[in-house]
């Protein structure tokens, strides 16, 4: 009877900022030699490891060799609990908060600066009040259309 492993995560060493490359690499090396590998992740917020889960170090092993940006396998295997809070998208609004000067990165009103009047997490929504407007409008755009470019100031009287 043949055993069966149970896949694993491995972490390869990457040159940064190579990453998703590296991944995109060894995804089309698995199709392409028929090996075991479940799935490759190249999270933004690590520099230099790609992850891959496979049933063997040697199968993540022959699907490294040769790509260019590929270092080396790291030793041992990860547990999955290290790199399950990646699987899992961040709400784009998280970190903004209400009186903060954002931009407007796309949409009609791209280029515009305005304040932040109210967040919808659930949507990933906010409402804001453009600065050039003559009459303050309230307009609600994708959270993922603007970026903070400024904080809003903290009352002084808390000393």
């Amino acid at each position: 009877m043949e055993e069966v492993q149970k896949p694993a995560v491995f972490a390869i060493r990457s040159t940064i900022g190579q990453e998703k490359n590296t991944a995109d690499m060894i995804v089309t090396r698995a199709k392409n030699f028929n090996l075991p590998i479940k799935a490759v992740l190249a999270p933004p917020g690590i520099r230099g490891y790609v992850f891959v889960e496979a049933t063997g170090k040697s199968t993540v092993e022959r699907a490294r060799v040769g790509i260019k940006h590929a270092r080396g396998v790291v030793a041992g295997e990860i547990p999955v609990s290290e790199v399950e809070h990646f699987l899992v998208p961040k709400p784009v609004v998280v970190g903004m908060e209400i009186g903060d000067i954002v931009e407007l990165t796309s949409g009609p009103f791209r280029g515009e600066r305005a304040r932040i009047i109210r967040i919808d997490e659930p949507k990933e929504e906010i409402t804001v009040e453009l600065f050039e407007a003559t009459v303050p409008i309230p307009v609600t755009v994708r959270g993922d259309f603007v970026k903070v470019i400024q904080k809003k100031e903290k009352e002084e009287g808390a000393e």
